[in-house]
């Protein structure tokens, strides 16, 4: 079998990726020279503990396996087991962090309550003040801006595999073929579009009526810390944006502890993973009114500084980039993915939200099943 992946983020590659490891030939086409969308612009986490039950947990769960022994294979991912602390602060945090460990999948995803000192043995880099921790042991870290080029590296050397940047698809001239900008057509037994958040032109032409949003963030990278961050680290605004936090916990968190002006206004949450070159990556902030800022504000990454500086008992290292990111997202936050025939023998998979670069494996895996690959 041939398939062509329009696409060069996670969700492509990893098309590509279930593609040619079940003996198929790939040639996988992006726009630009490197995809330069929410592939990049993320955490880099592969975020369990914050997912809804059912499908999308055991998608997460089923994407983590899989990031992990991709990680064996392709060490340039820098796959990390690392886990997530959230730190708690008094009665009404502990409570949602009680009822996590309460739920019936508490031990899938790795949930366990620790004091304050356990938390600090486990990273020490937290020597803030905080009353306790959720220890979340399933989550895990890759490096987002350098992990397609390792999986093409590595795709490549199968002999079945052809990258083609600086192309744009921009129209189906058959069943399983396209032709790009350069007058090139591409022809194959599927087509896969993995196009993210560019939800424009051919992708419109062909699902009109998508049931896909896009959604902005804004996020930052300091300079490296000078020691281990040996876990990721959330702050209890991530129970008010995970899904697997909702309950009476969280309602009576919400109604007696109202977040911080600026992080309601920009729908905020910490999340922190500390990169390979010691430097941390902090976000981020949510936006889904169109049309979108074409600026960064600056009121958000005061925040966030705060909220770092005190988990962390010190200053923060100098800022050394800020970016804004836009990412797809299913309309129906409950689905995990949106994909749909499109045409005869092309397929669209967009709308992962936040979850695309911790499920893409899995989604793959999923399309390449489906599909009968």
């Amino acid at each position: 079998m041939r398939v062509i992946v329009v696409g060069g983020g996670v969700v492509g590659t990893m098309h590509a990726w279930q593609a040619v490891h079940r003996g198929h030939e790939v040639v996988q086409i992006e726009r630009e020279a490197e995809a330069r969308g929410a592939s990049l612009r993320n955490f880099g986490q592969i975020w369990v503990s914050g997912r809804a039950g059912g499908e999308e947990l055991d998608t997460a769960l089923r994407a983590r396996e899989l990031w992990e022994s991709i990680g064996a294979e392709v060490p340039g991912l820098g796959f990390r087991a690392i886990g997530s602390l959230t730190p708690l602060r008094g009665e009404r945090q502990y409570a949602v962090a009680e009822a996590a460990l309460a739920r019936s999948d508490a031990a899938a995803r790795g949930y366990k309550l620790v004091t304050a000192e356990e938390a600090r043995q486990i990273n020490p880099a937290l020597r803030g003040e905080f009353d306790a921790a959720l220890w979340c042991e399933r989550d895990a870290a890759v490096e987002p801006r350098t992990a397609q080029p390792h999986l093409r590296a590595a795709l490549s050397a199968t002999g079945r595999y052809t990258f083609l940047p600086g192309r744009e698809v921009r129209e189906v001239v058959g069943a399983g073929a396209v032709r790009d900008d350069h007058g090139d057509v591409h022809r194959g037994d599927v087509v896969v579009l993995a196009t993210g958040a560019a939800l424009s032109g051919l992708v419109r032409e062909l699902a009109p009526e998508l049931p896909v949003r896009r959604v902005r963030l804004q996020m930052m990278q300091t300079d490296p810390l000078g020691e281990p961050m040996t876990t990721s680290v959330a702050d209890t605004d991530s129970f008010r944006y995970y899904p697997a936090y909702k309950g009476e916990a969280l309602d009576a968190l919400k109604a007696e502890q109202a977040q911080a002006p600026i992080a309601a206004a920009h729908k905020m949450q910490l999340l922190m993973v500390q990169r390979l070159d010691g430097g941390l990556t902090i976000g981020d902030t949510h936006e889904y009114e169109h049309p979108f800022a074409f600026d960064t504000l600056e009121d958000p990454y005061e925040h966030l500084v705060g909220v770092v500086e005190s988990f962390l008992g010190r200053p923060l290292p100098k800022i050394r980039r800020r970016w804004a990111g836009v990412y797809a997202q299913c309309t129906d936050t409950t689905r995990v993915v949106h994909r749909q025939q499109v045409a005869d023998g092309v397929w669209l998979v967009t709308g992962p939200g936040g979850r695309g670069m911790t499920c893409s494996p899995a989604i793959a895996e999923t399309t390449a099943n489906e599909l009968g690959w």
